[in-house]
């Protein structure tokens, strides 16, 4: 599975642990941050949330301080289902019913052997489908119609 992953400065630490974790089982593309010098979130969820969204990569998975802010910019990307997930019912939940396919996490909020757990999880875990994929259809209908006139 290719797998874009992603970080800024506050989220760098788990990253590179997940890295280190995840590179030996999956084709990894690491997007950055490469440190802990301040970087802005939005510019390293947008570069996933793209290479997920363009088929470049499978899925995708961001780190950041509490994993709220990547969530919420990575989303603003169409095809992008991101969530912050912290435990392992949610993560595979998350994609069997909804097809998440950008994990946010916190790193400043969740243990680094935990994050590993919802992430092995997470690249484990498969879309279910049937009564699922109907609700996936009116939330792309969401996105599509976008912002009505005012």
């Amino acid at each position: 599975m290719k797998i874009a992953l992603g970080s800024d400065h506050a989220g760098f630490p788990l990253k590179a642990a997940i890295a280190d974790r995840i590179g030996g089982d999956h084709e990894l593309a690491d997007i950055g941050t490469f440190g802990e010098a301040s970087v802005d979130y939005p510019v390293f969820a947008e570069r996933v949330a793209r290479a997920v969204s363009s088929g470049r990569a499978d899925r995708g998975i961001l780190v950041c301080g509490t994993g709220i802010g990547m969530a919420i910019a990575a989303n603003k990307i169409v095809g992008v289902r991101a969530s912050v997930v912290h435990d392992a019912y949610s993560a595979r939940a998350a994609v069997e019913h909804n097809d998440l396919n950008v994990l946010t996490l916190g790193g400043r909020v969740i243990g680094v052997e935990l994050a590993l757990s919802v992430v092995r999880v997470f690249l484990e875990a498969r879309f279910t489908g049937g009564r699922h994929q109907r609700r996936l259809d009116l939330i792309a209908a969401l996105e599509a119609a976008g912002e009505p006139p005012q």
